[in-house]
């Protein structure tokens, strides 16, 4: 990767791991389901104006949008949902940490319902550490089985096995000729859709106070920089680096939320959820296979 690869990375980790910070600072003040809609509507809006400005085509057709609705429900709606939720019992660099396990989740899906991934002992071995983390992590919370605190960790966990399904399904855009940033344009609005509904059933909006400014512009933050920018910049680094090097976004967004959790927000983590991430960055590591590569010897080689 080129130094401005490099550099495009690491945004994107600090934008990815900064929107466990938005939530934070918006829960408690507006209802979750608001939350996911002001983000994924907000975010669509501004992706639809980057359409327009780059001439890039609009989804069309009711076969693509029917694929993007069930996009918009794994990929946005769902997990955003289950985030937000989680937050409101515990912290976000927890959650951070949780989200980190979305490649162990794909690894299994793929192994499922696709015929080109399967495990392979080194991928199994990567699998078992990294669950075994997120057992380290649960720790003795588990045993009080329907606790608040557990709860919210399973909403990440199943968060995480949202975002691996639509992994999977979103290889289909590519053979249905969608644009990517055409894709999260439309994965966007067809989320915004589904939420709308609930936000005017349950959450009722005309009933709610004012936010305050600290909310609002943890929204903005939210839906502009860590969804509308970070999708932009996720596809033209999948474009530059290739997916096996924007993989290592994986290993960096916890350390971008916990920074900003512990220095901001004054968060700790407790020494179990220490040696579960851990293991779960052990098992990355090997999934990623680039240490078994490292150690490979070279043609030529002594």
């Amino acid at each position: 990767m080129s130094g401005f690869d490099w550099l495009l990375l690491a945004a994107l980790s600090l934008l990815w791991g900064g929107s466990f910070f938005f939530v934070q600072l918006a829960v408690g003040h507006l209802p979750a389901f608001t939350i996911v809609l002001l983000r994924v509507s907000l975010a669509a809006v501004a992706l639809g104006f980057v359409l327009l400005a780059t001439g890039t085509a609009f989804p069309k057709g009711w076969p693509v949008w029917r694929a993007l609705l069930v996009m918009g429900a794994v990929n946005n709606a769902l997990p955003f949902t289950f985030f937000v939720l989680a937050q409101g019992e515990i912290g976000s660099a927890l959650a951070a940490v949780l989200n980190a396990t979305t490649p162990l989740f794909t690894l299994v899906v793929a192994h499922i319902w696709t015929s080109d991934e399967r495990l392979s002992p080194a991928k199994s071995l990567g699998l078992a550490l990294g669950f075994a983390g997120v057992l380290v992590m649960m720790g003795g919370a588990a045993l009080a089985a329907g606790s608040a605190t557990v709860l919210a960790q399973m909403a990440c966990l199943g968060a995480a096995l949202c975002y691996a399904l639509a992994s999977v399904w979103g290889r289909r855009f590519k053979r249905m000729g969608v644009p990517p940033l055409a894709t999260a344009f439309g994965m966007l609005t067809a989320s915004s859709l589904m939420m709308l509904p609930l936000v005017l059933l349950v959450d009722r909006p005309w009933a709610l106070p004012l936010p305050g400014a600290v909310p609002v512009a943890a929204i903005l933050g939210l839906a502009l920089l860590s969804t509308a920018l970070a999708y932009q910049i996720y596809f033209r680094l999948l474009a530059s680096a290739g997916a096996v090097n924007l993989a290592l976004v994986t290993f960096l967004i916890p350390v971008s939320a916990i920074g900003l959790a512990v220095l901001v927000l004054g968060e700790t983590l407790a020494p179990r959820h220490m040696a579960g991430m851990g293991l779960i960055a052990l098992g990355l590591l090997v999934l990623d296979g680039r240490l078994r590569r490292a150690k490979a010897p070279s043609a030529g080689s002594c």
